[in-house]
């Protein structure tokens, strides 16, 4: 069964291990074939087709036509399974235009948010995994060296960037999960994204009182509500709006704040 092995440095997580493939693979057993690369395709494979819920090691042992208790040779358990799925959709990030041009790190932190969202919106289901920790695996990391790259000549300490790093990651993540989410109660409910939303306002107006929600009532009555909907203006508006405060960190900072 895989493990915590001394060959990978005894003390790591047996799904670090097997994401920097430090883990000895396991001796050839009797299903030909069989493999890591193929377990985890398997295990991807099903996930976007029904969603991360779908995943057991009994339904990947079906898709790949092994018994359950074969996959254990290669995976140790299905959190496991989960960050190697990720590593292998995340992938490593795509260069930066404007940091390779040195355009700045606002211009260079705004591709890489941008990067990472395209990633997660093309394969959502990578959201419904929980994070079991700080950055460790090689796309992983590739992508945090990448950010605290972006962010090199903005004269912020080390931890700042961290920060920073974090900041922009958690409203990327929230971002593309609340968008998921969304999408996914529109299609539940067979109607078109507009139909959606002039329902939410109907029921706003029958609900709100005017005097109890005075705010409200005038959102509803300045009608933007009724406009169309631009699908990445509430990412657009978010990351400015944190990267403003961002700039006023740097400010700060380059005054000896």
């Amino acid at each position: 069964m895989a493990g915590k092995s001394g060959a990978g440095g005894g003390d790591l997580p047996a799904s670090i291990e097997a994401a920097w493939g430090l883990r000895e693979r396991p001796a050839k057993g009797p299903k030909p074939g069989l493999s890591l690369e193929r377990i985890v395709a398997a295990a991807v494979s099903v996930a976007a087709a029904e969603g991360l819920a779908a995943v057991s090691m009994g339904r990947v042992a079906k898709e790949v036509g092994a018994s359950t208790m074969s996959l254990y040779r290669y995976v140790s358990a299905k959190d496991e399974l989960y960050v190697l799925m990720q590593e292998a959709v995340i992938g490593p990030p795509s260069p930066l235009p404007a940091l390779e041009a040195g355009a700045g790190w606002r211009a260079a932190l705004t591709e890489w948010a941008a990067g990472q969202r395209e990633q997660f919106l093309a394969n959502l289901w990578v959201l419904r995994i929980p994070i079991g920790g700080p950055p460790a695996t090689p796309n992983s990391l590739a992508w945090w060296e990448q950010g605290l790259q972006a962010l090199e000549g903005s004269g912020l300490g080390e931890g700042d960037k961290i920060s920073v790093i974090l900041l922009v990651s958690n409203f990327v993540r929230s971002e593309a999960l609340l968008m998921s989410d969304l999408a996914a109660a529109v299609t539940a409910r067979g109607v078109s994204p507009e139909e959606v939303v002039a329902g939410h306002e109907r029921t706003l107006r029958r609900l709100v009182d005017p005097a109890r929600h005075p705010a409200i009532h005038r959102l509803l009555d300045s009608g933007v509500m009724s406009e169309p909907d631009d699908p990445d203006y509430e990412f657009t508006f978010g990351l400015t709006a944190l990267l403003d405060g961002v700039e006023a960190l740097i400010r700060r900072t380059a005054e000896g704040g």
